[in-house]
């Protein structure tokens, strides 16, 4: 007998295609949009020149200072260049960094969002904001941020670096091991997540990889996340950490700590993954792409770990297993520098 649950699905247009991106300007047309701010990382500065020579006279500017972790100085300097610009919305163009800018910009000045994702984040699929003051990450959902238009464009990847395609895409697969075990997961959402990690598992290049990617990233964006994600937020917030590189690292250590207390999660992944063990089957995963295994490598010090602990603990949230000191120190000591 099927359980209850509830299913939201969320308003999304999506325009998927080789060369999607030369729609960009229909998409702003569509929306109304007239004066179109170009959001970018300093290292994706020429995708955005390409994308205001898409957009011609509706472009207003290019802001290409977007930061991991969406600091509120960046979202401050970004304000100012909307309004210096008269922008009456956005185009973020990349990977979950300037994504995350895009909503910021969204949250606090009701600018529209179109998308145009360059990783596999899958940011772009969901309603959830960052921002991080003060050395710590706060996090929200509003469907203001929702961006009104999203761009997949498969070319854009191809020049992914291995390694940035590796983290992103063992990132997107956090969001759909997460949603598994969800306290609001439905049918509609595991179907999505079990696919979306078997389409990254078998390859994190081509339009198969975008599109697990986009099937993760709704997963995100329709359930709550629970231990594997508020560790990233606190490491993310607090020490600076990359936050593709630490999800990846987190993913087979929370996964072998949650998955024996949600037998149809386990299931879900071992036919994703066609395994009996999915928590060592992604931690190969992730030793095979030679995406980083260890939080030391990613400047951690270990004398940093109780004030995370103590910060994970501090605030209440969803997850499958009760989440107790000593589990967490232990959890994170291995994380640190695994055996």
């Amino acid at each position: 007998m099927m359980d209850s649950f509830t299913y939201e699905a969320l308003p999304m247009r999506v325009v998927f295609g080789s060369g999607a991106m030369a729609r960009i300007a229909e998409e702003t047309d569509r929306l109304g949009l007239r004066r179109i701010l170009v959001l970018s990382t300093p290292e994706q500065r020429d995708l955005a020149d390409r994308v205001a020579a898409v957009l011609g006279d509706r472009a207003a500017g290019v802001f290409d200072q977007a930061r991991p972790h969406v600091p509120a100085p960046t979202v401050a300097a970004a304000s100012r260049a909307a309004a210096e610009s008269h922008a009456d919305g956005c185009v973020a163009a990349g990977g979950g960094s300037t994504i995350g800018l895009g909503k910021a910009l969204a949250l606090h000045l009701d600018l529209p969002i179109v998308a145009l994702p360059t990783t596999y984040a899958g940011s772009e699929m969901t309603p959830i904001w960052g921002l991080t003051e003060n050395n710590r990450k706060h996090t929200g959902r509003d469907r203001k941020v929702l961006p009104r238009s999203v761009v997949y464009d498969p070319d854009l990847t191809a020049s992914l670096p291995a390694a940035v395609a590796a983290t992103s895409g063992l990132n997107a697969i956090a969001h759909a091991v997460e949603a598994l075990y969800a306290p609001d997961v439905s049918p509609v959402i595991a179907a999505m997540a079990e696919q979306g990690v078997r389409d990254l598992a078998a390859s994190f290049t081509g339009p198969s990889a975008l599109r697990g990617a986009w099937l993760c990233g709704a997963c995100l964006a329709a359930t709550t996340m629970g231990l594997h994600h508020k560790l990233c937020h606190v490491l993310g917030g607090m020490l600076d950490l990359p936050h593709a590189e630490t999800h990846a690292i987190l993913l087979p250590h929370v996964a072998a700590f949650n998955l024996p207390a949600t037998p149809a999660a386990a299931a879900a992944l071992s036919r994703a993954l066609n395994t009996d063990a999915p928590a060592e089957a992604l931690a190969t995963l992730t030793g095979k792409t030679g995406a980083p295994t260890d939080l030391a490598a990613l400047g951690a010090k270990e004398t940093d770990l109780a004030a995370v602990v103590d910060e994970v603990l501090a605030n209440p949230y969803a997850n499958p297993r009760p989440v107790h000191r000593p589990d967490l120190e232990a959890l994170l000591r291995q994380a640190f520098r695994p055996a």
